[in-house]
C-alpha cells in the first residue's frame, strides 16, 4: 500500500507510511501532548478543589446541622448559643436580592450588548467593551459605598411611587406606614431589598453582558445577509436571526449573573440591616443574606455558632453551584450549536 504526499504528481506513488517523515505523521507533537496534560491536570485539580471545598463545608458544618436538623431550613431566628437558629429568613433575602438584581440587570446587559454587537461603530465598540469589563473589575465595597450614600438616599421617591400605584401586589406592599407618611422614607423604604438589588445588579451586568455579546456576536454571517437580502431591517435582522441564535447565551449569562447576585456580601451588608424574619416586600427593611449573615456574624461566634455559619455558607455554595453549572452547561450548548450551524 502507497501514500501520496503534496508536491508528487498524482501518477507517482509516494513513500510507504513507515517512510513518511515524522513531521507529517498525524501522531502529536511533546508539546501537544504536554498542553493536553496540563489542561487535564489543570481540570481535575478545580474539580479536586471544588470537592475539597464541600467537604470542608460539610465537615465544619455537621455539629450544627445534628443538634438542629431540618429546622435549620424552616428557623428564622438566628440565636445559636440558645440553640434556635435556621436561614429561613436570610435565605428568602438572598433570593429575592438576586431576583431583584437580576430582573434589572437582564434588559440593561441585553441592551447594551445587542448595542456594542449590532449597532455601534467599531472604535466606540472597542471603548465600550473595555469599559463594560472595567466595570466588572471595579471592587464591591465601592458598588456598596455608592449605594449606601448616594442611592440609598435617591431612590426612596421611586420606592414610595412603586408602593402607591402598585401597593394592591404583596411584593410591593409596604407594611407599617402609609405610602402618604412622609417619615415613612426614612424608616421603612431605606435598607430594603430593592436598593440592595439595583447595586447589585449593577455588579453583575458586566459578566451578562460579556456572554450575551459574545453569543451575539457568532451569529451567522450568511443567516444575516439572508435577512437583509429579503428587505428586513437591521433590528428585523436582530429580531429573526441575532436573538434567536444567542438565546442560549442570553439565558446563560443571566444565570452567571444570578449566581455571583446570590454570593454577593459587602455591597449588600453595607445597605441592608440585620433583620432574621421572613420579609417578602421588597420596597421596606428586609432581610440580609447568607453571604452578609456570615460576615456580620463570623467574628463574634462561638463554637456551635461558627458552625452554624459553616452550615449557611454550605447551602450557598450548593445554591451558586447547581446555578452556575446550569449556566455553564446552557452557554457550552451555545456554542456547540453555533460552531455545528456555522
Amino acid at each position: 500500500m502507497t501514500t501520496f504526499v503534496p508536491g508528487l504528481t498524482g501518477t507517482e506513488p509516494g513513500p510507504a507510511a513507515d517512510d513518511v517523515p515524522r513531521d507529517i505523521r498525524s501522531s502529536p507533537e511533546p508539546a501537544d501532548r504536554a498542553f493536553r496534560l496540563v489542561a487535564r491536570g489543570s481540570g481535575a485539580a478545580v474539580l479536586a478543589i471544588m470537592l475539597l471545598v464541600g467537604f470542608f463545608l460539610t465537615y465544619r458544618a455537621w455539629g450544627a446541622l445534628s443538634v438542629a436538623g431540618f429546622s435549620f431550613l424552616t428557623t428564622s431566628a438566628w440565636e445559636p448559643d440558645s440553640h434556635r437558629f435556621g436561614i429561613a429568613a436570610v435565605i428568602t433575602g438572598t433570593v429575592l436580592i438576586g431576583l431583584v438584581a437580576i430582573s434589572l440587570a437582564l434588559p440593561l446587559a441585553l441592551g447594551t450588548a445587542l448595542y456594542i454587537s449590532e449597532y455601534a461603530p467599531r472604535r466606540l465598540k472597542r471603548f465600550l467593551v473595555s469599559l463594560v469589563d472595567l466595570m466588572a473589575a471595579v471592587p464591591s465595597v465601592v458598588y456598596g459605598l455608592w449605594g449606601a450614600f448616594f442611592l440609598q438616599g435617591h431612590v426612596v421617591g421611586l420606592s414610595r411611587w412603586i408602593s402607591t400605584y402598585f401597593g394592591w401586589i404583596p411584593l410591593f406592599r409596604v407594611e407599617g406606614a402609609e405610602p402618604d407618611d412622609p417619615l415613612a422614607s426614612m424608616t421603612v423604604y431605606t435598607s430594603s431589598t430593592f436598593i440592595a438589588g439595583m447595586v447589585v445588579a449593577l455588579m453583575v451586568t458586566p459578566i451578562a453582558c460579556s456572554v450575551m455579546r459574545e453569543a451575539f456576536s457568532q451569529a451567522p454571517p450568511g443567516e444575516r445577509e439572508g435577512a437583509y437580502a429579503l428587505g428586513a431591517t437591521r433590528w428585523g435582522m436582530i429580531r429573526s436571526v441575532v436573538l434567536p441564535f444567542g438565546l442560549g447565551g442570553v439565558i446563560g449569562g443571566t444565570m452567571l449573573g444570578l449566581g455571583r447576585a446570590l454570593g454577593e456580601t459587602i455591597a449588600v451588608y453595607m445597605i441592608i440591616s440585620p433583620v432574621f424574619e421572613i420579609q417578602p416586600h421588597i420596597l421596606q427593611n428586609g432581610a440580609i443574606s447568607v453571604s452578609s449573615l456570615i460576615a456580620l456574624r463570623y467574628g463574634s461566634a462561638s463554637e456551635l455558632g461558627m458552625s452554624a455559619l459553616m452550615a449557611a455558607g454550605l447551602t450557598l455554595f450548593v445554591m451558586t453551584l447547581i446555578v452556575n453549572f446550569i449556566a455553564s452547561s446552557i452557554v457550552a450548548r451555545s456554542r456547540s450549536g453555533a460552531g455545528a450551524e456555522a
